[in-house]
């Protein structure tokens, strides 16, 4: 079993900042690729960005140029800095990790931490 604890959600102004962590733990041998994804009320989870162990990032289009994924060095730790936020980023964000290579389906993501709320406000 793998583990995953996000932290750093909030509220946070519009044009701010905001930093997501996603500390895994437990089998992470098993772990090649971690991702965020989010969920707005009403809406289907959505894909945000993904981190394979070979360092290959994949961010989603919408929040291209404004999110960075990242992970900590000796750590299993995967960051998400959320820059520039708009209303529409309001969302739980959740951190997924699955053995192999990612996807935008979060139907194919094994483990998953139970998220972390970032509400954008005017």
């Amino acid at each position: 079993q793998v583990q995953l604890v996000e932290s750093g959600g909030g509220l946070v102004q519009v044009g701010g900042s905001v930093r997501l962590s996603c500390a895994a733990s437990g089998r992470m041998f098993d772990v090649y690729t971690m991702a965020w994804f989010r969920q707005a009320p009403g809406k289907e989870r959505e894909f945000v960005a993904q981190r394979s162990r070979s360092g290959s990032i994949t961010v989603a289009d919408m929040v291209k140029g404004r999110f960075t994924v990242s992970k900590e060095n000796g750590k299993d730790i995967l960051y998400l800095q959320m820059d520039s936020l708009k209303p529409e980023d309001t969302a739980v964000y959740y951190c997924a990790a699955r053995t192999g290579s990612g996807s935008a389906s979060a139907q194919i993501w094994y483990y998953w931490g139970q998220g972390t709320q970032v509400t954008v406000f005017s």
